[in-house]
Formats: structure tokens, sequence, C-alpha cells
């Protein structure tokens, strides 16, 4: 029998008086509301464009009353904007996520990024863990958010993944424990609930769930000793969510129903033995549980979606995210109910689970009390000189010389006055970013403030024109790889801007050369001839130039690499 929720215990622990509110609520609620509770829907400013029916966000509440609210896009204060009236046209209080994996910058455009996992990781610091949850949790409760989906706790074995690449915060169990646990202890103080993802576990192979079933091919004991232990050490210390990735570990599955065959191998948001088996059973989760994504591949791959919307609450999921279409979702979801695909007892239990999270927060009283909704003067923290100076503090520590072979630093105006700046990019306008002009224009700007005379390479062309007359002109090479994305490619590496284009680092014996990643940790992959690299996490302004410090010789470089920058490849650290 799936295990039933314990309000008094972890992570909720709850008084009578909370447990009371929580069982008035839901002996009131419709099945409509009910049905309604088990939904996040993401929202953007005006129209609910996701799901390509124009409702305002006052109308989305009052049909579809969900529990649980997403956002995407905009300044702090449009953030907080939206989200007032959401909570303000919302009969329940809402759970109001955000996505702060490395600071206040994932909860609202004009917030402060701290430090990334593979960041922090390369910094030693549990400071800037701790600093990282500190800002994230503060810059969100000034927007009105109060749920984290983050950190990511996934573990990065495998060099190729890029889906984790940057959010993971270490190649081992321990490593990812000793930080994550103090960003969670950082966030709480702003009264900000945590859930942790991606349940079993990314970073064993290289695929993206948002384009194929992820799989986790370890081994039940490979398991236990790993994720197994990141997830036991986040129960302990009182995670309240955990995200289930579309994500299948089929030796353990496996192990825990020896009756499935391959075609019965299910993804984790679907699969009752690692939710209640697993998850709720064995490892004695008694939070709430919610699916990833449910357009991505991983999840629509596996049946229908009239099916897999109800299976996944049935399955042992207590929220489900994101709507494909309002209505359609809605009513597939209700009917599940109605057809007993989820049953009375499951779909109420999946309600207390997220309304007791409400209940810890004390959101009803709250709303009640008239001090829910945020005001401006709360958005004065955003951006503040304490978290700048925690900012500054972690591009210091983290950002990384991985190798420099032919001893070629410090850079400096005298030798390297005339410098060729090649701009490597990934998908302009995807889902994450990156590619835009800014940090391009920042570096460029910086150079000529310090002396320099950089000049923006052309590498739409192969022409690269005499080596003796590119040696004259050009005094240093400067590669910015700012490649960034997920969801259009199952992992995203260098892509020149033309068939052997003349970016292509074939000048590394002809000037001093020196790159510098603002994302992706292993682009020596494609690149092991470059003799200088530097792996700079994120392409904000403090790291930006920290970097050109570090460069100069004007600080020391302090972050430690791990051994998967190398990709496995000899050639990498000549």
């Amino acid at each position: 029998m799936p295990k039933l929720v314990d309000l008094t215990a972890a992570p909720y622990h709850l008084d009578d008086t909370q447990i009371a509110w929580v069982e008035e609520t839901l002996a009131g609620m419709t099945l409509d509301e009910q049905v309604g509770q088990l939904f996040t829907n993401l929202f953007f400013f005006g129209v609910d464009e996701f799901s390509g029916n124009p409702y305002t966000a006052e109308e989305i509440i009052e049909k579809f009353h969900i529990g649980i609210a997403r956002y995407h896009g905009g300044t702090s204060e449009k953030v907080q904007g939206l989200l007032n009236r959401l909570q303000s046209a919302s009969k329940i209080p809402l759970l109001i996520a955000a996505n702060c994996d490395s600071g206040g910058n994932g909860a609202m455009s004009d917030g402060t990024y701290i430090a990334s996992g593979a960041q922090t990781e390369a910094s030693g610091s549990v400071e800037v863990a701790r600093d990282a949850g500190y800002v994230s949790g503060r810059e969100m409760r000034a927007i009105g958010a109060n749920l984290n989906f983050d950190p990511c706790v996934d573990i990065l074995f495998n060099w190729r993944n890029t889906i984790v690449n940057t959010r993971a915060y270490g190649t081992t169990a321990e490593d990812v424990i000793k930080y994550t646990v103090p960003f969670v202890e950082g966030q709480r103080e702003s009264g900000i609930l945590t859930c942790i993802k991606h349940w079993p576990g990314d970073g064993t192979e290289e695929r993206d769930q948002h384009l194929v079933l992820g799989v986790n091919e370890l081994q039940p004991d490979e398991w236990d000793a790993s994720f197994g232990k990141v997830y036991q050490a986040h129960i302990a210390n009182g995670v309240e969510m955990i995200m289930a990735g579309h994500i299948a570990l089929p030796y353990y599955q496996k192990k825990l129903n020896p009756e499935l065959a391959d075609a019965d191998i299910l993804p984790a948001t679907l699969a009752d033995e690692l939710l209640n088996g697993l998850l709720k059973t064995q490892l004695g989760f008694n939070g709430a549980i919610i699916t990833d994504a449910s357009h991505m591949l991983g999840m629509t791959s596996a049946m229908r979606r009239e099916d897999y919307v109800p299976l996944a609450i049935a399955a042992g999921c207590d929220a489900f995210l994101f709507f494909n279409n309002l209505e359609e979702d809605f009513g597939f979801m209700k009917a599940g109910v109605e057809k007993g695909v989820i049953s009375k007892e499951r779909l109420d239990d999946a309600n207390r689970r997220i309304l007791g999270l409400k209940a810890k927060l004390n959101l009803h009283e709250a709303k009640a009390s008239g001090t829910l909704l945020r005001t401006p003067e709360d958005l004065k923290v955003v951006g503040c000189a304490e978290h700048l100076a925690m900012r500054d503090r972690a591009a210091d520590l983290g950002i990384t010389l991985v190798k420099n072979t032919l001893d070629q630093l410090p850079l400096n105006p005298t030798d390297h006055k005339r410098i060729r700046v090649y701009h490597l990019t990934g998908e302009v306008g995807g889902i994450t970013g990156g590619g835009e002009p800014e940090m391009l224009n920042l570096y460029l700007a910086e150079l000529r403030r310090r002396g320099y005379e950089p000049e923006v390479n052309d590498g739409t062309t192969r022409v690269k024109g005499p080596t003796l007359k590119y040696r004259d002109e050009v005094d240093a090479a400067l590669i910015l790889a700012e490649i960034i994305g997920y969801g259009a490619q199952n992992n995203y590496r260098i892509q020149w801007k033309t068939a052997m284009s003349n970016e292509c680092p074939w000048y590394v014996w002809e000037v001093p050369t020196f790159m510098v990643s603002h994302n992706f940790t292993t682009h020596l992959h494609d690149a092991t001839m470059v003799k200088c690299y530097v792996n700079a996490y994120h392409p904000n302004q403090a790291n930006v130039l920290a970097t050109l410090d570090k460069l100069e010789g004007k600080s020391e470089f302090k972050g430690t690499p791990n051994d998967l920058v190398w990709a496995d490849k000899w050639q990498a650290k000549l």
C-alpha cells in the first residue's frame, strides 16, 4: 500500500491549528478544486502563451483552481506585480516557484547571480554555496515566490552531459552533499521551501529528457552509494519537495519489481516502484513529489497524454508541472479521478501534501491578515550591496585556470595590444539565452579601457589569409565561449559559424591564444589545441571583470577544476 502523508512529521511538522486548516480546506473543496490543486501553471505576462489559451492570470485561477504557479521572464517589479495578482485572485494561497540554482537571477531578470553549481564546486567554498542559497531566498521572497525548484542534486559522472554540466555541484555524492545542503540552509533563512531535482538522478548519460527518455544505468548498489546517499542526506535535512525527472532507473526498477520487462520500464514520473516504492517507502520521504515539465519527450514518449496526465498522480507524484492545453489537461486529470485511475485516497493524499506545504509557510494566515502580498519596499534587497559583495567573492574564488602549458600569461596591453576576439555562441534566443551581444560588448569596452585594441573576428568565412600577415597584425587571440542551451540538442558542443571557419583555433602557434568559457566546462574536447584555457562559468559582469583581472595577473586564479574538464582527452593536457 502507498504510504500516506504524516503532517506531524518531517518535513511538515505541522501543529494542530495548521493541520485543522489543511483538513477543513480539503473537506470544503469541490472535485474541480481538488483536481486543480494538482496543477502547476506557467504564467507569461498578460497571456498564457505556453498553453495557447489567452486567459488573464485571474481567469486561469478562477477556471482551473491551480495549486502552484510558475512564471517566465520579467524584472523584479513586473514579477512582483504578477505574483501579487495571482495571490489576490486565488481562494487558496498559492505555492509560487522559481528556478534559482545560482542566485536571484533565476527569479527575475535583474536578480543577483552568485555562483552556479560548477562555479561553487570550483571555489571549494561552502560559504559560496550558502551565499547562493541565501541570495536566492532573499530575492525570491522580495517578489513573492516561496518555493525553489533547486538546487540540482545530480552528480556529474559523464563529462558529455551538458544538461547538468553547470548545475551539478560535483562528480561525487560527497561533494554534492557538501555544497547543496549549505545552499538549502541559506535559502531557508528567508522561509523558502526547497524542491531538489532530478529524481532518481541525472548525470550518468549525455542525453536530454527534453528530447528523449533519460536513463540512469547504475546498478542498485552503485545507485545506493551515490544518488541514494544524496537523497538520504536531503531527506534527513528536511527537504520539502522532490522533482521527479523523466529518467528511468531500469536495474533498480527490475529489482523492485522483477516482473518488469524492458517494454514496461517507465520514467520516474510514471513509475510506482520508484515513487512509492523507493522514494516514499524505502527512503522514507514524507514530503511532496512534483513531475518535471510534462511537455518533455521523456514523458510524452511513454504513452498518450490523456493516459499519463492522471497516471503521474496515480503512480505517486503529488503535483503536475505545466499544462499543454489548459482545458484538455484539466479534463484528462478529472477523468482520471472519475474513472478510478486516481483513487479518492490518492487524490486526497496528494492534496494534503500540497496544502501541508502551504500550511507550513502559514500562507493562509498571511492571506487572512493581509501580509501575503509583497511591496515595492521589499524590492530594495534585489541587487543590494551585500548581495553584490557575495557575487564578487564567488567570482574571485571560482574562476579557474585549467591550463597554461606555454606559460603565456599574464595578458598585458604592451605585448598583447592588438587582440583578435572570437565570440563562440550557441543558439541565439533559445530557452536559456546565450549568444546575445551583452557579454561581448562588456569585454570590448573593458579591454579598450585597459589599453587594448580589440577587433572582433568575422567567423562566417573560411578565409584565414596569410599567416605571417596575421602574425604582423594580431598580438593575441582571445576566444570567448558563451555556448548556452538545452532542448534543441541532446548535448551542446562548440559549433563553429561555418565549416572550417577561420575562428577555429588554427592560430594557437601564431600568436598567444587565451580561451575563456563563460558556461560549459568541457570545451577542451573540441579545442584540445588551445594552450591557455579558463573556466569562468557565467557571463555576468563580475565574472567578466574578475576573469580579465586574473588573466592580467592582478588577481590570482583560485578555482580548482575537476577531472572532467579534460573530457578524457590526453591531448587536452598538452
